[in-house]
């Protein structure tokens, strides 16, 4: 047989598959493409990969006949049972050191056993996060891989050359080890649902607050795409806006508000929850579109419940639109500062070594939350990897300060007018309880130990005989219970 000539194969040949391929073979690699259904490697062959150096492969055994060692496997097919199975198939065939890739949307404990599993049969597993879509898979995405460390030097010049490039720099680096790749791209695309649902609200204050057309709100935001918010999502948003059916109308104003989900924005509000963190805005931003989905509801709602009478807005409207735009720009820096310390934590929990500059660099290009934004998150934990808040960072400090007037006009409007802000506001609920040293939290636990007997600490410097510091002390409160506390456990 002749020596193999393949630099990596992939199996799955939809449309990331496809473009990811073409992508691999422009930047110089030999690709082995493969399908489950044959027909679709022979059509890809005479059609979209014509005249290219790639090559099919017809079964799994050819596929890996025509590697060079390591072996390097790309798997693009649908997460869960799929990718499973496609493991155990090519498992036979492989060799100590060949690597299996899945470049599939999977979820994190996933990623984590297949490592685990892959390892204690001497072969290497990478679970890389892809972000881009078609466009990004086909000229540049933005590649989250982690999983097994001995896999990264065999990679590397694949998956840096396929990436996308900001300033020379590729949008991609090593994240982590086991599931880490996949969990860094579950926490963007939860992101992803925060910056989305903050665009769709400031949308909603501009046309049903002040009133202003869908052409004319694209041109806001093709302003402020010039500044502070210059990113992908603010610049398809204007583009949206500025499209016409063929009869003239936006063809926006034609689309069911109801918002489909594909469960990571869900899956990392469970994680924040599971890690006990206050990731507040993603969650709020997979509930609106819980709240979108029952449409029929919300119709007969508004036939019965009144809100506030619509006032005519009697403000500076450039000011407005100003104080908008700083609403949004300090809404994402607490979306983004609650979604680097969810990873921080979980980084902690499974003694992950995650760069987070590294990961911010990563975002910066090829992805759905590219953004010059992303470029200022870099240097802040360049400057300082131990960054516990990118409120601590000086430059996102004096960000959120600047814009904190502005903000809050804003909600308190929005409130005025009935118009709903969640993710604004539960932004701004953060950012105070955030810088509040004192919370009514002492009032919880009293509760708490009232009704429950579930104990609380005391304060430093109320210390005494019966209230000893460091102890969990329960307080009989009405005279009529006992002294003995409830186990103290965490839900």
């Amino acid at each position: 047989m002749a020596e193999p000539t393949g630099d990596i194969g992939l199996i799955g040949l939809a449309v990331m598959g496809q473009n990811l391929i073409l992508n691999m073979n422009d930047k110089g690699f030999t690709v082995v493409a493969s399908n489950r259904n044959k027909d679709k490697v022979t059509h890809f062959l005479e059609n979209e990969a014509k005249g290219t150096k790639v090559q099919g492969a017809f079964s799994n055994e050819e596929l890996v006949a025509k590697l060079k060692k390591p072996r390097k496997i790309v798997i693009l097919v649908k997460a869960g049972p799929p990718v499973d199975e496609i493991i155990s198939q090519l498992v036979p065939l492989l060799e100590k050191g060949d690597i299996i890739i899945d470049g599939g949307n999977s979820h994190y404990p996933d990623s984590i056993r297949r490592t685990k599993e892959l390892e204690a049969k001497g072969l290497l597993f990478v679970g890389s996060g892809v972000s881009g879509g078609e466009e990004g898979a086909r000229y540049g995405p933005s590649l989250m891989p982690g999983g097994s460390p001995a896999a990264w030097s065999a990679i590397q010049p694949i998956f840096q050359a396929t990436a996308a490039q900001v300033n020379g720099e590729p949008c991609c680096d090593w994240v982590g080890e086991t599931g880490a790749g996949h969990y860094v791209k579950m926490v963007h695309n939860g992101i992803e649902y925060g910056d989305m649902q903050l665009i769709a609200e400031a949308y909603d204050i501009l046309k049903r607050g002040l009133g202003v057309s869908d052409s004319e709100i694209a041109d806001i935001f093709n302003k402020w795409n010039t500044g502070v918010l210059d990113s992908f999502l603010i610049d398809i948003t204007a583009n949206i806006l500025k499209f016409n059916d063929d009869d003239g109308v936006p063809m926006v104003n034609k689309i069911l508000d109801q918002a489909g989900q594909k469960g990571t924005g869900k899956w990392t509000a469970i994680n924040a929850l599971d890690a006990g963190m206050p990731v507040t805005l993603i969650g709020e931003a997979v509930f609106a579109r819980c709240l979108s989905a029952i449409k029929e509801e919300r119709t007969r709602a508004s036939k019965v419940i009144a809100g506030p009478a619509k006032e005519p807005f009697k403000g500076d409207k450039a000011q407005f639109i100003d104080d908008l735009e700083q609403a949004l720009y300090a809404s994402k820096i607490i979306s983004y500062t609650q979604g680097f310390m969810l990873m921080r934590q979980t980084a902690k929990d499974l003694d992950w070594n995650l760069n987070y500059a590294g990961i911010a660099q990563m975002w910066r290009g090829g992805c759905i939350i590219k953004s010059v934004f992303l470029g200022d998150i870099t240097a802040a934990y360049t400057k300082n990897p131990q960054l516990e808040s990118l409120l601590f960072d000086d430059f996102f400090n004096k960000a959120v300060h600047k814009a904190q007037p502005g903000w809050r006009r804003i909600i308190a409007q929005a409130v005025l007018w009935g118009i709903p802000t969640p993710a604004f506001s539960t932004a701004l609920a953060f950012f105070d309880g955030y810088r509040s040293e004192v919370v009514p939290a002492n009032l919880l636990q009293a509760q708490r130990d009232y009704f429950g007997a579930h104990t609380f600490r005391v304060l430093p410097g109320f210390e005494s005989d019966k209230l000893q510091p460091g102890k969990d002390i329960h307080i009989n409160w009405t005279g009529r219970g006992g002294n003995v506390s409830a186990s103290t456990y965490i839900a």
